[in-house]
């Protein structure tokens, strides 16, 4: 199984601009100055990716009251994603990245062991991106489920 080229502590974390699931571009930019959790999930509205954004979501003012903000990011179109903000209430952005560009320079797109079979897909990660736009924490192949309570461990909140 070869490795996609992989983000380290310390790494200028890649530009983006995508759109989120209504429309309007979110960039990386926008949250210079502040914290950003990146996370990158396979498919919106499947059960590993809903407990996911629920824990981030039900997470979420204890984060931005430490000054971190949440944004997610998987291959669904805005569409997709507007049904599942509206589904579960979901109140960060959700970023659309159909092309798979983003999620390849993050290197949350690669080859990955799926029920023991090599397939090529979305790698579940997280990235804590601090204020100057520098990688401060970078997971991959988190688990879905405890992955959010786990991360709030590792970061104090």
């Amino acid at each position: 199984m070869s490795e996609n080229a992989r983000l380290t502590v310390g790494d200028k974390a890649p530009e983006f601009t995508l759109l989120d699931s209504t429309e309007k571009p979110v960039s990386l930019a926008d949250y210079e100055g502040r914290k950003v959790i990146v996370y990158f999930y396979p498919a919106a509205m499947t059960p590993g990716c809903t407990k996911q954004a629920c824990d981030f979501r039900d997470s979420l003012a204890e984060l931005t009251g430490q000054g971190i903000d949440v944004v997610g990011i998987s291959p669904d179109k805005p569409a997709k994603l507007a049904k599942f903000v509206e589904r579960d209430e979901l109140t960060f952005p959700l970023l659309s990245d159909p092309e798979k560009e983003v999620l390849t320079a993050w290197g949350a797109f690669g080859e990955k062991k799926l029920y023991g079979k090599v397939v090529q897909g979305v790698i579940r990660s997280t990235f804590l991106v601090d204020e100057n736009g520098v990688i401060e924490a970078a997971q991959y192949n988190v688990r879905a489920t405890g992955h959010v309570a786990k991360l709030r461990r590792d970061l104090s909140v």
